[in-house]
C-alpha cells in the first residue's frame, strides 16, 4: 500500500496525504487525476497512468540527488570525486 501511494504521488506528497481527512484526500486526488488525464477525455488510460508514475519517480530521483549532493561534494566544487564519495559513504568504516 505505502509503495503504491508513493509511486502514484511521490514520497513527499504521499506523506502530506497521510495527514489529510478522507474528504480532503479525495478532493486533492481528484485534482491529481485531472492532471494525469493528458487528453482531457475524463478517463485515465494505462499509458497516462504509466506516464504519470514515471514523471513522479523522475521528480523524486532529481529531488533526492539534489538533497544528498551536498553531503557527497565535501569540497563544494560541484563535482564528486571518488575520494569524496568513499568518505561520505564509508567514512565511518574507514
Amino acid at each position: 500500500f505505502q509503495y503504491d501511494h508513493e509511486a502514484f504521488l511521490g514520497k513527499e506528497e504521499a506523506r502530506s496525504f497521510d495527514q489529510l481527512s478522507p474528504e480532503e484526500s479525495r478532493e486533492r486526488l481528484g485534482k491529481i487525476v485531472d492532471r494525469i488525464d493528458d487528453n482531457k477525455d475524463g478517463y485515465i488510460t494505462t499509458e497516462e497512468l504509466k506516464s504519470w508514475i514515471k514523471r513522479v519517480q523522475k521528480r523524486y530521483i532529481y529531488e533526492n540527488v539534489a538533497k544528498v549532493w551536498k553531503d557527497y561534494d565535501l569540497n563544494k566544487d560541484d563535482k564528486i570525486a571518488w575520494e569524496e564519495y568513499k568518505q561520505a559513504t564509508y567514512g565511518y568504516y574507514l
